[in-house]
């Protein structure tokens, strides 16, 4: 995969619109010898086909197809406006990515600028972004916005006894994704855990931690701790502030005297009361539609045709899922290019596509026959 590198950035640029930025970042591309000099009309094409805005002030201006005989080597150019340039239809860009690729191999930065693109607050950190190091780490997803809380963190009705053994499980699930270290586990055990209620208790501690996350543990026993009932635990490692969301979230369950929906919730529940978020890979429920497409495209879903694929499903009301079935099995909102770039589809790769809603089997019959047809590639 695409390795970003203080090179590949150049801070303080300008631009009085979209065409000449692109056409300084070709420049670029072909300073490095990535590319030929003709490539810089095929990213003018590209951005004629479809804009490349992706969101959250990122474009990533990028050939066509019949350019990619101009490609030297694959390779990027970042160029950084912290004044921003027009992209058209009210959109802002901050950072341009100009991509050269000779095949498919910037799949696996897009997938990866999708994921970390996907958050709350990146737009301005990039904007004020004053470093090629800065830039790089909000790229590389080391800078974190959402508190970590996936399956993976969660184990219900564990067969504990006491409150110390649920404090070390929970410790254990955030050592476990690497959130903590072992100081942690042994720092979590020693603290006074908070009731919240209806046997629901709450922990945290700021020690041994490289990520903020969240563990949630549920006993089947019936234990106890300083003569209160203990149903469930909640554990933080807090080392920034992505964990106050959920902490409104719990500190409303509370007010709402709503403790109790949480001790019989599902995994894919409980992330959902916790942080808003969907579970990954969440199953369909009853009454779905459901259908399963493989893309033709012979380069998968780049930028282009995976616009084609968001703007058909946005012409329906239903919520629409897709999973790409041959790959990480996530499912994410097929009305989002980011998330639906984030599946890295190759060509061959088989979407699943799962619609709730009045117009459900119409837009799944709109979907196929898109896909079917190209997403406006022959």
């Amino acid at each position: 995969m695409l390795k970003i590198n203080q090179g590949d950035i150049t801070l303080s640029q300008s631009a009085d619109n979209k065409i000449e930025a692109i056409k300084n970042i070709a420049q670029s591309l072909t300073a490095k010898q990535l590319v030929q000099p003709g490539y810089v009309q095929g990213m003018l094409n590209r951005e004629q086909q479809n804009s490349t805005y992706l969101g959250n002030g990122i474009a990533i201006p990028h050939g066509t197809t019949d350019t990619r005989d101009q490609v030297n080597q694959t390779g990027i150019a970042i160029h950084h406006f912290p004044q921003g340039v027009d992209w058209g239809d009210g959109q802002t860009a901050y950072l341009a990515i100009g991509i050269a690729a000779k095949s498919d191999e910037h799949l696996g930065i897009l997938k990866q600028l999708t994921k970390v693109l996907g958050a709350e607050g990146v737009e301005q950190r990039i904007r004020e972004a004053a470093t090629e190091a800065q830039i790089i780490a909000l790229l590389n997803g080391d800078v974190q916005f959402d508190i970590d809380f996936d399956p993976a963190l969660i184990q219900l009705n564990f067969p504990a006894s006491d409150m110390v053994q649920m404090a070390a499980v929970a410790g254990g699930l955030l050592k476990n994704t690497g959130c903590v270290d072992s100081g942690f586990v042994a720092d979590l055990v020693t603290k006074e855990p908070t009731h919240l209620g209806q046997g629901l208790w709450l922990v945290g501690s700021e020690q041994h931690v490289q990520r903020t996350g969240l563990s949630f543990v549920s006993t089947a026993n019936d234990c106890e701790y300083q003569r209160s009932k203990v149903r469930a635990l909640i554990a933080f490692s807090a080392c920034n502030n992505a964990h106050l969301d959920t902490l409104k979230r719990i500190t409303e369950l509370v007010y709402q005297q709503q403790q109790h929906t949480l001790f019989d919730a599902s995994a894919e529940q409980l992330i959902t009361l916790l942080t808003g978020r969907s579970a990954s890979a969440v199953d369909p429920v009853a009454g779905d539609n459901t259908a399963v497409f493989r893309i033709k495209n012979a380069h998968g879903l780049h930028a282009r045709p995976g616009a084609m694929l968001v703007a058909e499903a946005k012409k329906f009301e239903s919520s629409i899922q897709v999973t790409n079935l041959d790959g990480d099995g996530k499912s994410v909102n097929a009305k989002s290019l980011m998330k639906v770039i984030a599946l890295g589809v190759k060509h061959g790769h088989q979407l699943q596509f799962t619609a709730q809603g009045h117009d459900a089997a119409d837009a799944l019959e709109s979907i196929g026959n898109a896909i079917n047809a190209g997403l406006g590639e022959s």
